[in-house]
């Protein structure tokens, strides 16, 4: 293994290929050994973007209560053992499912405290609320919420940077840290005043402190892995000697390296999972909403960690379609207690998605989706709510998203969410005028709108000319515009050019029929002439 120290004075090569070697070779968790009574044998457990998944999905996969009987039976396993458990959260508790957005994602908060989570990163999508929501959480939470970078008006951080964990006699420093661009994707209205602190530089002032108080240094981070961008878990190894692991998350993947160094791209749940390692640094994330429990089995020493085996558990997760869907491994039954508790919470969502949001005085048909060049009142509508919500010039979504009229009646939650069943998330990008006009171009806005996509925000003049917004302005090819869309759009679902990885793109995590929940509430009824 390669401790710490031998790390800072510069390391021995055959050192680490020795460490490489007997970690891969597979060593099973219960031939974990002391040594000489001057070591202690710690699994790490983790999960990360949670995103209100509480509760199973229609296949029964995932889900809090199956959660705590695999971490129960994970900690009896290393205690009869002799061995002592650590369980973190990469943060993103908040924000995907309505049950839990409707109630603040306290059936989460308090699953979480139920399950015995240890400490939590706070992710960016924890300012999708305002901070005494925030703070409403940290009463509902047997856990730290942890962030050393963030800072408010008066230069005090807003949640504690670190706790210290003492097992069997070592000192266990946890870290958090979150993406220095929660400044610009969080809520504008709950980041303003706030500052966030480039992770790299957060964490080289406060290691020394940590060096002198503890024997394994954890930095746990909402971040993302990225090979090459500033302020991301790969960036802080690479910069700041000395710290032993990174639990990640904000990328939701699982990140599990190939035998070249590279992220594996199509990791399937069950196959084996190595995790990066950069800079004498072990990086770890379990991709999201609780489908895995990340286990990493360790050997700490005063000044020496050694990762023996490392695993990403799968949670209830099956393959296949329909009637011929397996479990990938054996089923985990849920957590009777637990499952008890959360169902509370569950029926209570549900009662929430009847709530009454407006009345419609006539159906909004979605209109012939055969028919490209339609644009319905419907789609005008949901693409309204969009522009509204991302403050942007234009808006588009696909039709094909659109999977049911909002009929005469009352609108309630469930016919917006039968209206937009996929729970995609609203993005937005800032292009300039060119770019627009290249992007409108590809995906068939300039000559008949041949894709059937539903807009708002542009229109065409009777010799064909495109003109933007209400004072319907040629496009300006200097001119800064925000586009808005849909999830599945901005990551190239049907065939249009993605937009992700664009350096201006943002992924709001806000769930589009949210977005049209806010454009209708507090009207008393809508008709289709409104739009």
């Amino acid at each position: 293994m390669i401790t710490r120290r031998q790390y800072r004075q510069g390391g021995s090569l055959s050192a680490a290929l020795l460490a490489m070697a007997v970690l891969w070779l597979g060593l099973a968790h219960n031939t974990l050994a002391a040594q000489d009574g001057e070591t202690i044998r710690l699994t790490l457990l983790h999960t990360n973007d949670n995103h209100g998944r509480f509760w199973p999905n229609q296949y029964g996969e995932y889900g809090m209560a199956a959660r705590k009987t695999l971490v129960d039976r994970i900690r009896a396993e290393v205690k009869a053992d002799g061995g002592y458990t650590l369980l973190l959260s990469g943060g993103d508790v908040n924000t995907g499912v309505p049950e839990s957005d409707m109630q603040d994602a306290e059936p989460d908060f308090r699953g979480m405290s139920r399950m015995g989570y240890d400490a939590m990163a706070v992710g960016n999508h924890e300012f999708d609320n305002p901070l005494g929501v925030i703070r409403k959480q940290q009463g509902w939470s047997s856990f730290d919420f942890l962030s050393a970078n963030i800072y408010d008006r008066d230069g005090q951080r807003l949640f504690k940077p670190y706790r210290i964990f003492n097992k069997g006699g070592m000192r266990i420093a946890v870290v958090g840290l979150i993406t220095q661009s929660t400044s610009y994707i969080g809520n504008p209205e709950y980041v303003e005043g706030l500052d966030f602190v480039l992770p790299e530089k957060e964490m080289a002032q406060l290691l020394p402190k940590l060096e002198e108080k503890a024997d394994l240094v954890i930095a746990l981070t909402h971040m993302g892995h990225d090979m090459e961008a500033i302020g991301t878990d790969v960036a802080l190894a690479r910069a700041v000697n000395g710290i032993d692991i990174i639990v990640g998350g904000h990328s939701q993947q699982p990140v599990c390296i190939d035998k070249k160094g590279e992220l594996v791209a199509d990791y399937r749940p069950g196959e084996p999972c190595k995790p990066d390692h950069e800079n004498g640094t072990w990086i770890m994330q379990a991709h999201e909403w609780g489908k895995y429990v990340g286990r990493a089995d360790l050997i700490v020493g005063r000044d020496s960690v050694e990762l023996v085996d490392y695993r990403l558990v799968p949670v209830n997760l099956k393959t296949g379609k329909g009637e011929e869907r397996q479990y990938v491994q054996a089923s985990i039954s849920p957590d009777v207690e637990l499952q008890a508790f959360l169902k509370d919470y569950q029926d209570k969502g549900g009662a929430a998605l009847r709530e009454v949001i407006t009345r419609a005085e006539e159906t909004f048909d979605r209109g012939d989706r055969r028919e490209a060049s339609n644009v319905s009142p419907l789609g005008s509508m949901i693409t309204r709510a969009f522009q509204q919500f991302a403050r942007a010039d234009i808006a588009i979504t696909n039709s094909g998203g659109i999977r049911d009229n909002l009929y005469q009646g009352e609108v309630t939650v469930k016919s917006l969410m039968q209206v937009m069943p996929f729970a995609n998330t609203i993005g937005y990008v800032d292009l300039n005028g060119e770019e627009l006009r290249q992007y409108l171009q590809a995906v068939g806005l300039l000559d008949g709108n041949r894709r059937g996509i539903q807009y708002t925000g542009l229109s065409f003049r009777e010799n064909g000319e495109l003109v933007i917004g209400s004072e319907s302005q040629p496009l300006d090819p200097q001119k800064v515009y925000r586009l808005a869309t849909n999830s599945f759009l901005a990551a190239g679902g049907d065939g249009y050019p993605p937009l992700l990885e664009k350096p201006t793109y943002v992924n709001s995590g806000v769930v589009d029929f949210t977005a049209v929940q806010q454009l209708l509430a507090g009207r008393e009824s809508i008709t289709p002439a409104d739009f």
